[in-house]
């Protein structure tokens, strides 16, 4: 699958990191842009400095997956991307975490991005769009643009966990986020175990 991930500045940088990671492995095509308010969470939670300019950005980040060449960087205010067109082929979208300031922008049709503009055609050619929301307490504004954006069929995920799989680290529980993202996309993985998965096999 050719997949747009975006990377906004919600805590859960982690969360953008580990997907752009198994789509790779999992030899899917990912189109990446990340907010500047992404790259600055990626130095804050993950020690992983990108840069300023786009080019440092867009080498950095290459380089973290180890120049992987179907990943694919674009900067967040480069309009003229190739994916900012609904005539791209692309087949899915996640913005993971997704900022509330991105999920208001995207829910009224505000395009003051890359991710905004992606998302919003993402919308209009009704593609598969997802977007993992992190922030706690959600205000009445916050659900009502969440309501908005699940009306016309946008899946919202929210970057909680399970706890019957009994997760011992943080990755194990980023992963139970991400392996339900991969479900929509209908993406076979391994990223948690089910709910009565083991026993069913039994």
């Amino acid at each position: 699958m050719k997949i747009i991930v975006g990377i906004t500045g919600a805590s859960g940088a982690i969360l953008g990191q580990r997907l752009v990671r198994f789509l790779l492995e999992d030899d899917h095509e990912v189109h990446a842009i990340i907010s500047p308010s992404g790259v600055a969470v990626f130095a804050e939670e993950l020690d992983i400095r990108l840069g300023g300019s786009h080019a440092e950005i867009r080498k950095n980040f290459l380089k973290h997956y180890k120049n992987n060449k179907t990943l694919h960087v674009a900067p967040a205010d480069d309009f003229a991307a190739r994916i900012s067109s609904g005539s791209s082929s692309i087949d899915a979208m996640v913005i993971v975490p997704c900022s509330m300031s991105t999920a208001a922008a995207v829910a009224h049709g505000l395009t003051l991005n890359l991710i905004h503009r992606a998302a919003s055609v993402s919308i209009k050619e009704k593609r598969p769009f997802i977007i993992v929301p992190r922030e706690s307490p959600m205000s009445a504004i916050h659900l009502r643009n969440l309501l908005t954006l699940s009306e016309v069929g946008v899946h919202v995920v929210p970057a909680t966990t399970a706890f019957y799989h009994k997760p011992k680290t943080v990755e194990e529980m980023v992963d139970f986020t991400l392996g339900r993202v991969l479900d929509i996309l209908k993406i076979k993985h391994k990223l948690f175990t089910r709910w009565r998965e083991s026993a069913a096999e039994e």
